[in-house]
């Protein structure tokens, strides 16, 4: 590289350094490795260091599937959050925001992982030829494209310039791109347009799907279409890894993206990381083979019941145990069904004297000392207080153990009849048997359920569990054919105002509290029923209030109302947060915090901690002695 080229590719680093990306083969012209303008990482700004490039880390899958959530901790998104949660532009340049106009702009230069431009004309690709697609995508874009159920008129203004705009604000769209999950709102359009017959034409697509033995040219589509599942080595990506085995496989390879847009103010191009390998393993082995030492990163897979063991293997092994705070509003979750069909579980349900004593009978300490260790936030099911949104209130409020105010509260609600064995009866003669069902693969849902059971058997209800596969569990919960759910409790516990707080009202699909209102929610009328709660219909108020402004301190108002509503209406009992994430990482394996909060959504797991960033410091395994 010489000349303007070299000045345009080092453009926004300090003069003196020189770019250290990997070089092309020799036999290949490439294209320059860096955009002209790369996202310049300031390590040091949060207490990280400059590394090297080099190396394989290995990591442990359960089943072959797993290897998906790569592009969740990868975490590479159009616009991002930083590990401090808040929103920045990655792949993008730069991003306007006026309103309901969002002018994106493209960072000149950027390149697919085989090295074709990656401009506008991905962003056109997808919105027309994927996500309007009728063939392809019947349901039309996903919802947070839609503001009162309009699209938005987008724009190609150049190759490196597109804009979305709708008549009002759409705060859902931001945050949406920097989801765990990626919306995926480009794709690689040079490489999937053979695979369209809007460019290939029909019978050459209907062709070449049959040769596969797929059904159609839209299963052809999908199946190339991979930058999630991440099975197709084909399929150019932006991500920092790209795949390099196809399934089925029992290890799975992936190699640096030889384009990836970020370097460090040194001017290396990251990742640091040649090679993450996923070897496939039993659920039941990870923690032995991790204490092996058979992994150098390992997160998924592990709980808090596994690190004694990972302790142990320590020393051994030259490997760290981390321990992250999971940020989830409970780790045991009683969801109430206000919607099931059951006309008398209904009634009770709906009762909030019934539901603040169920509350009031759980003795949280015990369930604490006995899952957590004592180390666990005993409460509602709310918020953590690293969220700026945190009141001490929310987890305290109805929450307390008192068996006695338990009792009276059920009273007063004309629970007084009992049978022979004590158990009280609902007002039609039946005995209170709260049949809980639960995902079967909730270990420490189920163990808690057990001790949940004898609390509640000491006011006088009865609890019967009933475990099954999750897919079973949300189709008898969406037909009201459940009384109760035990799960996780609130995913987003560690929100900004910015963040939409759709998990707190039955504009969220298929929650457990009120499934049918969910549905009638999501369908926009034609199908569940229509909420009937005035409390309720309160927090889905306030999610329209909501997505109706761009004003960060309307929103966080608005928040906070909904979280004191839930507070106050105990429409989700919750129990003790506060697990702890074990997170072992190779001795020699830097840049990793010893502690950070631990969450799918908006962390991303580890994602928003940036595992391109992750290199082998060699010079300190020497210096401890290890080869």
């Amino acid at each position: 590289m010489s000349g303007p080229s070299r000045r345009a590719v080092l453009a926004g680093l300090p003069a003196a350094l020189a770019l250290r990306a990997l070089p092309a083969a020799a036999d290949t012209p490439a294209p320059p490795r860096l955009p002209e303008t790369p996202l310049v990482v300031d390590l040091a700004a949060r207490g990280r260091r400059t590394g090297t490039a080099g190396g394989t880390v290995r990591t442990l899958i359960a089943k072959a599937r797993d290897v998906r959530y790569l592009s969740t901790y990868g975490y590479t998104r159009l616009v991002g959050y930083d590990s401090d949660l808040t929103l920045r532009p990655d792949l993008l340049d730069k991003i306007a925001v006026e309103g309901g106009r969002f002018t994106f702009t493209l960072r000149q230069g950027h390149r697919w992982s085989d090295g074709e431009p990656f401009t506008t004309e991905d962003f056109r690709y997808y919105w027309e030829d994927v996500a309007n697609d009728k063939e392809l995508n019947p349901g039309g874009p996903p919802d947070f494209f839609l503001v009162d159920g309009k699209p938005p008129q987008v724009e190609i203004l150049d190759p490196l310039t597109v804009r979305y705009v709708w008549e009002k604000p759409n705060p859902r769209f931001l945050p949406a791109l920097a989801a765990p999950r990626d919306p995926l709102i480009y794709r690689p359009s040079h490489y999937l347009k053979p695979f369209h017959p809007r460019y290939a034409g029909r019978e050459a697509v209907e062709a070449a799907a049959k040769a596969q033995k797929l059904r159609g040219w839209t299963a052809l589509h999908y199946k190339c279409d991979d930058n999630f599942e991440l099975n197709n080595p084909d399929c150019p990506t932006l991500q920092g890894w790209r795949p390099r085995t196809r399934a089925p496989a029992t290890r799975f390879v992936f190699a640096r993206n030889p384009h990836y847009h970020r370097v460090d103010s040194a001017g290396t191009q990251l990742p640091y990381l040649d090679t993450i390998v996923m070897d496939v393993a039993s659920a039941g082995l990870l923690v032995a083979k991790t204490n092996a030492g058979e992994a150098d990163l390992m997160f998924r897979g592990l709980t808090m019941a596994d690190i004694p063991s990972l302790k142990e293997g320590e020393a051994a092994q030259g490997y760290r145990t981390n321990l992250w705070p999971v940020a989830r509003g409970s780790e045991i979750a009683l969801y109430p069904n206000l919607t099931t069909l059951d006309p008398g579980w209904r009634a009770l349900n709906r009762d909030v004297r019934y539901r603040h004593a169920l509350s009031l009978a759980i003795d949280r300490r015990t369930l604490n000392n006995t899952l957590l260790f004592g180390l666990g936030t005993e409460g509602n099911d709310t918020i953590v207080p690293e969220s700026p949104l945190y009141a001490p209130e929310l987890r305290t409020l109805n929450a307390g153990y008192d068996p006695e105010g338990a009792s009276r509260l059920l009273d007063a609600a004309g629970l007084t009849g009992r049978d022979a064995s004590g158990i009280r009866l609902m007002p039609d003669g039946r005995a209170i048997e709260v049949v809980v069902e639960s995902d079967g693969e909730a270990a420490l849902v189920l163990d808690g359920l057990l001790l949940i059971a004898e609390f509640w058997r000491e006011v006088g209800i009865r609890l019967t569990v009933k475990p099954q596969e999750r897919t079973n569990l949300r189709r008898r919960s969406v037909a009201g054919m459940t009384v109760m759910v035990a799960a996780q409790g609130l995913d987003l516990a560690v929100p900004t105002a910015i963040m939409p707080p759709t998990e707190l009202s039955p504009a969220m699909p298929d929650h457990y509290s009120w499934p049918r209102w969910s549905m009638h929610a999501e369908s926009h009328g034609k199908g569940g029923e229509a909420c009937d709660m005035p409390e309720v219909h309160r927090l889905l108020d306030l999610d329209r209030q909501w997505r109706a402004t761009d004003d960060p301190v309307v929103q966080a108002a608005i928040w906070r109302e909904m979280l004191m509503n839930h507070a106050r209406n105990t429409w989700v009992i919750g129990t003790v947060a506060g697990a702890l994430q074990p997170v072992v990482t190779a001795g020699a394996l830097a840049n990793l915090p010893e502690r950070a909060l631990y969450a799918y959504d908006p962390n991303a797991l580890i994602g928003v901690q940036r595992l391109d960033e992750v290199f082998w410091d060699r010079a300190s395994e020497r210096r401890a002695g290890r080869s």
